[in-house]
């Protein structure tokens, strides 16, 4: 009956057949959960009518709700429901405009897709995760996502100029920057629009010194509402003629990493920024991680565009499935490719496998200044008794990246007899505590004597250790709960963030209390109610979330 009924009112496609079902029942998390239904909305007419819908039935079935799904990477549990689950990879999947400074597209763009467009013009947007080629623009925002060009550029959040997003009235508006007389305009509507930029506007500044201190001190943050990210430090004092974040009200910035929990997008325009002509990497190969914090604080100070990490346990993987690698990086010659990779797998066989490998990644607009960088990552590292490759080709960087961008997937596919469990996925510290934090960390990891492999992005304090569990049996699911708040609170005790840029989902909202305190949580609940009073948008992410419920609905293989 639900599937007609929503069939008679929307131009695209309604299913709720068991393979569909079960399809749309996983992504790249611990969790299986399955939808009444999934639909596939022409355009954001069909997502309005939608969402009027599940408002007007929703006293009647007080379950019915619009979960957005767009690539099916997210490993928290994001895009999971018990209810309706909208893909937008269908049909919202149109690339408006590319010019040098911006790009506007539907949710459903392929991050790959993107990409090759823009370089086309020597342009690119760089806050794209390691999932890069199967991640959507519209699941990267809603994630606030972040990854290996982070250290130099910053997340999805910097740049986000514009949304267009459907919010709970049904209606689809444009939320960009305002200044304090375009937000004047906005609050004196008497519509849902004015009422919610009222409503907002006094819980920001009614609870300013409460929100300022919420914010998380690390460089990267998708845990909770960005609240602190909406109004600039001096917004009504600034030039308008100037404009800057600072003097603004960023609507944008509350949107961007929430889940679908407040709208659903429906168009983004990123900024786009120009592709720098050199690159050359720097790899350090590290048997001990004991001046790990120290080596990773040296080479930070020379600025890389990216610095990127993989363990031992990945490498073994690599090196055991390279035809997978092969198959991935599509190489002209595969005999040239295995030549150029022969000698770092002879100098590993017989030098050892190192516990980690760094990856250093400088750009600039000519050679000298890149080899000047990386001259100076050799010196640094001769004191820590470090092995530095520098790659001589873009083709021989590429390896490297394809093992970083490809671990996870690699041991999901491989790893057939055990689940990699992203639970403890995304932490982030300070940097410059990483010597008196991994130390710690590694204690908690050997004392719950499992498996575990480790990637990440050591130049912003942001780890991934994914645990190796076997599902299937009790004792190792009740690790998820307990290692949590173990981790989590040496994260915290270093003031640091539960998750840096994969966000809350199922299996980090419980934890959000222990990050941010009850006070900030209210805030959190009430923002919600602001903008989605009736819950209808995928709900128990970002607030009233319930560990039970998550603990219940793990995969079982």
């Amino acid at each position: 009956m639900l599937k007609e009924d929503l069939q008679k009112i929307i131009k695209g496609e309604v299913k709720d057949d068991p393979e569909t079902l079960k399809k749309y029942s996983r992504d790249a998390s611990i969790f299986d959960i399955k939808p009444k239904a999934v639909v596939f909305p022409r355009d954001s007419a069909d997502i309005g009518e939608l969402v009027r819908y599940v408002s007007e039935h929703k006293e009647a079935e007080r379950d019915l709700s619009l979960t957005v799904r767009s690539g099916g990477t997210d490993m928290s549990g994001g895009p999971l429901s018990e209810s309706l689950v909208l893909d937008v990879t269908a049909h919202l999947n149109k690339i408006h405009e590319v010019t040098n400074e911006y790009a506007i597209m539907e949710p459903g763009v392929y991050y790959r897709d993107l990409d090759k467009e823009t370089r086309q013009r020597d342009v690119f947007m760089p806050a794209y995760p390691a999932s890069r080629d199967i991640a959507t623009v519209g699941g990267m925002t809603a994630n606030n996502s972040g990854g290996e060009k982070t250290p130099a550029y910053g997340k999805v959040e910097k740049f986000v100029e514009e949304l267009s997003v459907v919010l709970s009235d049904g209606n689809e508006y444009v939320i960009k920057p305002l200044t304090k007389a375009e937000l004047d305009a906005k609050m004196k509507l008497e519509s849902f629009e004015g009422k919610l930029y009222r409503d907002l506007y006094k819980l920001l500044t009614e609870n300013a010194d409460l929100i300022k201190k919420a914010k998380p001190n690390v460089s990267k943050n998708s845990a909770g509402y960005y609240l602190w990210n909406v109004v600039g430090a001096n917004f009504g004092a600034g030039d308008p003629a100037k404009g800057g974040i600072d003097d603004k009200f960023d609507l944008t910035q509350l949107i961007v990493g929430s889940q679908g929990t407040l709208g659903i997008i429906t168009k983004v325009k990123f900024r786009l920024v120009r592709v720098k002509p050199v690159s050359k990497m720097a790899v350090m190969f590290l048997h001990k991680l004991d001046h790990l914090g120290e080596a990773i604080l040296d080479v930070s100070k020379l600025e890389p565009e990216s610095l990127e990490s993989y363990d031992d346990k990945t490498l073994r993987l690599a090196i055991r499935f390279f035809m997978d690698i092969v198959r991935i990086l599509k190489p002209k010659n595969v005999l040239v490719l295995a030549w150029k990779v022969l000698p770092e797998i002879l100098h590993i066989i017989f030098g050892g496998m190192p516990k980690l490998v760094v990856m250093a990644e400088f750009t600039g607009e000519n050679e000298a200044e890149v080899d000047a960088k990386l001259a100076q990552v050799v010196e640094h590292m001769k004191k820590f008794k470090v092995r530095v490759h520098i790659t001589t080709s873009q083709e021989e960087a590429n390896e490297y990246w394809t093992i970083r961008r490809e671990s996870f997937g690699l041991l999901r596919a491989k790893v057939t007899s055990k689940l990699a469990a992203p639970f403890i996925d995304d932490f982030c510290v300070r940097p410059e505590v990483l010597p008196e934090f991994l130390p710690k960390l590694t204690v908690i990891l050997e004392r719950a004597k499992i498996r575990y492999a480790i990637q990440g992005h050591p130049g912003d304090g942001n780890f991934h250790i994914f645990p190796l569990l076997d599902v299937k049996d009790p004792a190792q699911r009740a690790l998820i709960p307990k290692l949590s708040d173990e981790v989590y609170s040496l994260v915290l005790e270093y003031k640091g963030s539960i998750t840096a840029e994969h966000n809350d989902g199922l299996i980090r909202t419980p934890y959000l209390e222990k990050m941010y305190g009850p006070d900030v949580i209210r805030l959190f609940e009430k923002t919600k109610l602001i903008f989605d009073p009736k819950n209808i948008f995928n709900p128990g992410k970002k607030v009233w979330g319930n560990l039970a419920y998550a603990m219940a609905h793990i995969k079982r293989g």
